[in-house]
């Protein structure tokens, strides 16, 4: 089958048969087409096909599974994937009813989550429930933002203070420039500015609506970069883009910029247990819990340097992740946060502080049709819904904490495990 065949097969939407795939199966194994080549020649399905018999011929193995899915192949190779196989499938269970009490999410919730650690739903679905049983959390959404801080090089430190002030006295200029980039994006604040040597590297923080914003932010960001070597030429200053990131964001590092300033969705998340509701639901005692709260989550984190001072909001954050196509990549910030537990005369305060959390309800990997079903069954799906899922999101990870924090104290961690079988 030669390449004219191919093409007339991918405009018929055709779907090829097996000596046809193993035709262009040979193509690739001689290096006579490329694997990107494919979605335009035969079609995204058939490319889907094809791609996979000829890695399991490299490979020598045969994927039973990687094959079997229900999303569509199109819009995923046009917007989450490229070179596209198959799927690779997560066990999703799900814990609730949980009710949240927030300005955003109010009611009852069933929470999706996306995990192959046994007991980790048993777990957050515990916590749930104490949670419901004792009127439910209150959360707010204390902060919302998305940064990108270029690298910018100049001839000398004396050159950079001149970037900087320019910078800081010009911010209705950079903003009319970045946000004629945008129709969702803001441009809220330039902040920190930081010289290092002579290089420059401003910290642009913009509102996203309900994209998680990344790339909006990136493009805008550019734009700003011209502006800035432009009006510096004017000066007769000669300055250059390093890079658009400049790790000062920061993405998907853990830092503590944004531990402090935030990125993303900061958000917190409490709720009150009386002391009868303690040893009820938890089997312990709110002393016990702010004893190993404190000597776990705020000592044991500090003495190693950790910039997730709680018990484990990265399982938490990374099965809602997973479950309602959020990016993998930034349960490393979401994993940073504190958790407080504070024993009080008649019971336990008990909150968790998320600073970083980069969410979406549109737009990225929310457009896959399996993750879009886990938000609409939040009521998340869609414009206007990101500060809903934020709240939804710390509650998840406030049940958790208490969960876990409250099996430590009572010393049910191993039991627990062990009776599930894990």
């Amino acid at each position: 089958m030669n390449s004219n065949e191919i093409k007339n097969k991918n405009d018929k939407f055709e779907e090829l048969n097996s000596k046809e795939i193993e035709e262009v199966v040979e193509k690739l194994i001689k290096k006579e087409l490329k694997v990107y080549q494919l979605d335009k020649l035969i079609g995204e399905k058939n490319a889907v096909v094809v791609r996979r018999i000829y890695l399991e011929k490299l490979s020598n193995v045969k994927t039973e599974h990687i094959g079997q899915y229900t999303i569509d192949e199109k819009p995923a190779m046009q917007k989450n994937i490229e070179n596209m196989i198959g799927a690779i499938q997560v066990p999703l269970g799900f814990a609730g009813p949980l009710i949240v009490n927030g300005e955003y999410a109010e009611g009852e919730f069933q929470i999706p989550l996306a995990t192959t650690e046994g007991a980790l739903v048993a777990s957050i679905n515990r916590g749930c429930s104490i949670i419901s049983k004792c009127g439910g959390s209150t959360v707010r959404v204390i902060g919302d933002k998305m940064t990108r801080a270029p690298i910018i090089a100049t001839k000398s430190v004396s050159d950079a203070l001149k970037l900087k002030n320019w910078i800081e006295e010009n911010f209705d200029k950079i903003k009319e420039v970045a946000e004629s980039t945008t129709r969702h994006g803001k441009l809220i604040d330039v902040s920190p500015v930081i010289i290092v040597g002579k290089n420059v590297y401003p910290r642009f923080c913009f509102t996203t609506g309900d994209a998680m914003g990344m790339n909006m932010v990136t493009i805008a960001t550019e734009r700003v970069c011209n502006l800035l070597e432009e009006e510096m030429a004017k000066l007769g200053i000669k300055i250059s883009t390093v890079a658009l990131s400049g790790n000062v964001c920061v993405d998907k590092k853990p830092s503590a910029i944004n531990l402090i300033e935030g990125r993303g969705k900061s958000i917190v998340a409490e709720v009150f247990l009386t002391e009868e509701m303690v040893n009820k639901y938890l089997k312990t005692t709110s002393k016990a819990i702010e004893y190993v709260n404190t000597n776990k989550n705020l000592i044991g984190s500090a003495i190693v340097n950790s910039l997730g001072f709680n018990a484990h909001f990265a399982n938490i954050i990374g099965a809602l992740f997973l479950a309602t196509g959020q990016d993998a990549a930034h349960v490393v910030e979401g994993s940073m946060g504190i958790t407080t537990a504070e024993c009080q005369d008649d019971g336990l305060y008990f909150s968790v502080t998320l600073p970083d959390v980069p969410i979406a309800t549109i737009g990225g990997g929310t457009r896959v049709e399996t993750q879009q079903e886990c938000l609409k069954i939040l009521g998340c799906a869609g414009n206007g819904n990101s500060k809903k899922f934020a709240e939804i999101v710390a509650s998840t990870v406030l049940a958790g904490e208490l969960s876990l924090v409250g099996a430590l104290a009572a010393g049910h961690l191993a039991k627990a495990h062990s009776e599930l079988g894990r």
